[in-house]
């Protein structure tokens, strides 16, 4: 199995809110949703959560890409714009320190037509455990 299938699959929250991960290779992911209603918050745009949401699971192949199992301890995102019903959102991870510890990643979410919607950053915290995956994708 595929460190994508591993998360596509165990990641339940990402996957039952339309989220998945697209493309991973060591140190790059990209996570993909459309905006659907069930995105939608009080205002009628996409919530916040749906895109943090978006981008942890982004950030979290990139971080696992290594083989050792990592999670998040801390990140944060920058709404720069809505994401409307029906928007084609993506969300590119790029490893930028791979700490043997405590890695770091920044993260862009960007609609259809190119639109930086958010951008954020992650660090986490690498265990001794090892994920166990036959190739990333």
């Amino acid at each position: 199995m595929t460190l994508k299938d591993i998360l596509n699959t165990n990641d339940r929250y990402a996957a039952s809110s339309g989220m998945s991960l697209t493309e991973v290779s060591e140190g790059v992911a990209k996570a993909e949703m459309t905006v659907e209603e069930r995105h939608l918050n009080g205002g009628g745009v996409c919530q916040g959560g749906a895109l943090f949401t978006l981008a942890d699971l982004a950030i979290a192949a990139v971080m696992n890409s290594h083989g050792q199992l990592t999670f998040g301890i801390q990140n944060s995102i920058s709404y720069l714009q809505s994401a409307q019903k029906g928007d084609r959102l993506v969300a590119i991870a790029k490893e930028r320190f791979n700490h043997p510890k405590i890695p770091y990643c920044d993260v862009e979410i960007r609609n259809q037509d190119g639109n930086l919607i958010a951008i954020g950053n992650g660090q986490g915290y690498r265990k001794k455990d090892a994920i166990t995956f036959d190739a990333l994708q």
